[in-house]
């Protein structure tokens, strides 16, 4: 899984707040849409939530544990209260319903559905 950060983990609220790993940071251009458990990108991509792991659709998986999420490819990314760490050296900064990605890439959060670019 690229390092797209399917960030669609358990959203779990702290102090009445999400962090910044309960929004889906994706790709630019494409619109993701959550039903349910699972999470489909106008890209045909999709990913299915199941406890703390996350299954895409080209046959990655992601567990959390914690506030670091382990990926199937060997990558990790750690949670430090809105930011998003990856072992990439990118990050996802959440602010408000928008998350900024340190590649440029904005995705904002409007009801069920997630619009990047």
């Amino acid at each position: 899984m690229k390092k797209v950060i399917l960030v669609i983990t358990a959203t779990l609220a702290f102090s009445g707040l999400a962090q910044a790993e309960d929004y889906l940071h994706g790709q630019s251009g494409t619109t993701y849409q959550n039903i349910g458990n699972t999470t489909y990108g106008s890209s045909g991509s999709t990913s299915q939530q199941i406890g703390n792991t996350t299954y895409g659709s080209n046959g990655s998986s992601s567990q959390r544990i914690g506030n670091t999420t382990y990926g199937s490819d060997g990558s990790t990314s750690q949670q430090i209260g809105n930011t998003l760490y990856n072992s990439d050296g990118s990050t996802v900064q959440r602010i408000g319903n928008t998350t900024y990605g340190s590649d440029g890439t904005t995705c904002q959060k409007i009801g069920n559905q997630t619009y990047c670019n």
